[in-house]
């Protein structure tokens, strides 16, 4: 099989930033990831291997390290080239699996190929919870609740603070009662507080609730429940937006690190900070939405920038002249 042809110099950079400039790579900040992500594109797979090997058991890192691996456009072929060359490699079954998935998610394969898939790279290697986070990926498009469920309980199992599931959990709980009020005792709420709660201290996933937040306006606002537009939505300035928020900045303020201690940062901290950010300033606290705007750079994330449908850099980019008077 010949694999497709990798992705050209200027696609690879159209695919991560747009005519305004705003930078919207799923890599986030780690530039080792982004360079074997583009060598993975040219076929040469033995750079992924070195860096998976490298991440080893550091769940989180791991799971986003393979996502964005795999959902180049040639990572199935490339990632069943290193099968092939070593079959035994729970690496490279990983990344079949989580490849696969993209590919089924996209509709080019189907759903049941995509979770064999993931089943097979669970089974070369039980502890790692990044095949589970593959099939919570599948199930939260394809899949039923209670699919979307045992995959969590599957991935918590092995990392109880697994940040992208808890993410993707999120959403998917928020899309329960899509046309009902903005009720603050809904599921999402709960389990945003609850995972929050059981979390160590300096675990980001103290920002969770407001990731649960932006979802519930994702979906309400779809629903017609709340404006399209977030900036005329009251959504973040109930008594309880402002206090998940308040509690969320100031987590942020005691255990944020320097973006310079390389190694020691969480791998997707830039996407709290973009909930949190997006949060600030829909609250009217732009002094904190410029402080958190400033340390994101240009490390943007779609969601929730692009809720409910929305140019995700028309978005950010007013965001920054609000808080910071410059795009």
């Amino acid at each position: 099989m010949t694999p497709p042809p990798p992705l050209g110099k200027a696609a690879r950079a159209a695919r991560s930033r747009n005519k305004d400039g705003v930078t919207f790579d799923p890599a986030l900040d780690d530039a080792e990831l982004a360079t074997v992500r583009d060598a993975l594109a040219r076929g040469r797979w033995t750079e992924a291997r070195n860096l998976l090997a490298e991440t080893g058991d550091d769940w989180d890192r791991r799971g986003h390290r393979l996502v964005v691996l795999a959902e180049g456009p040639s990572s199935v072929a490339w990632a069943r080239e290193w099968q092939l060359a070593e079959p035994d490699s729970p690496d490279a079954a990983a990344l079949l699996a989580c490849a696969t998935v993209f590919r089924a998610v996209s509709g080019k394969d189907s759903p049941e190929g995509a979770r064999a898939a993931c089943l097979v790279a669970a089974r070369m290697a039980p502890a790692d919870p990044s095949p589970w986070l593959a099939v919570l990926i599948l199930a939260r498009r394809t899949g039923t609740d209670d699919e979307r469920v045992r995959a969590f309980d599957q991935v918590r199992a092995r990392h109880r603070d697994h940040h992208h599931a808890h993410h993707l959990m999120a959403a998917c709980l928020a899309e329960h009662q899509k046309g009902d009020r903005d009720d603050p005792l809904h599921e999402v709420y709960d389990f945003a507080a609850w995972a929050a709660e059981q979390a160590p201290a300096d675990s980001p996933l103290a920002v969770l609730p407001v990731v649960a937040h932006a979802e519930r306006y994702r979906v309400l606002a779809r629903a017609g429940v709340e404006p399209g537009d977030p900036a005329r939505s009251g959504h973040w300035t109930s008594r309880r937006a402002r206090q998940v928020m308040k509690a969320a900045f100031d987590w942020w303020l005691e255990w944020d690190v320097d973006d310079n201690a390389a190694g020691s940062a969480h791998p997707r901290r830039k996407a709290d900070l973009n909930y949190l950010a997006h949060a600030k300033l829909h609250e009217g606290r732009l002094a904190e939405a410029a402080a958190l705007l400033t340390r994101i750079g240009p490390h943007a994330t779609r969601a929730p920038w692009s809720y409910p449908d929305r140019d995700p850099a028309k978005a950010f980019r007013a965001a920054r002249r609000a808080a910071l008077g410059s795009a």
